[in-house]
């Protein structure tokens, strides 16, 4: 794997880039003060080293009528790569399980679900994940209110020393 450097004006890009993903190159620049063929280039750069997965559209859920978010703590019955496999698989085919994550401590995943409303939220539950084989329980939250979430990573680490990413180097330019 090699190691893939990132500069002031980088950082200065995808900080841009994770506020307004729409924004064009020439807007880009002018606010990072780097020419729109400049801005073009470390776009693609990015794209190329993995560092820019992918660009979307953030959509409001409660303007689209899905106004219950949950939390869901998935406790497996077994443990092994084919329960496992099954599991994720069938997560990953459920478009109301917007996050999945495999997890330490007492839960096996924890899952981030967002639905219409409570009566679709148990449909879900009693339907289609406490049958999904291999689970044994699962402990959910319903969220009241949305405190704070954020799609915008924080990128400060990265500009001090000994405490970036192997992967990552920091250079000034």
């Amino acid at each position: 794997m090699s190691k893939i450097t990132i500069d002031r004006y980088d950082l200065a890009l995808l900080d841009a880039l994770q506020r307004k993903g729409n924004a064009t190159n020439a807007t880009l620049g002018e606010q990072i003060r780097l020419s729109a063929s400049q801005i073009s280039r470390r776009i693609q750069r990015l794209e190329e080293d993995g560092v820019i997965a992918a660009y979307v559209a953030m959509l409001a859920p409660s303007a689209l009528g899905l106004g219950v978010t949950a939390f869901a703590q998935v406790i497996l019955e077994r443990h092994g790569d084919s329960t496992n496999e099954a599991f994720e698989n069938a997560i990953a085919a459920m478009p109301e399980v917007m996050d999945c994550f495999s997890v330490s401590g007492d839960a096996d995943y924890m899952l981030r679900i967002v639905v219409p409303d409570l009566a679709a939220f148990s449909e879900l539950m009693m339907k289609r994940l406490l049958r999904l084989p291999g689970v044994a329980r699962i402990k959910t939250s319903i969220a009241l209110q949305t405190v704070k979430q954020t799609h915008v990573l924080p990128l400060d680490h990265l500009t001090q020393p000994n405490k970036s990413s192997k992967r990552i180097r920091y250079a000034e330019s």
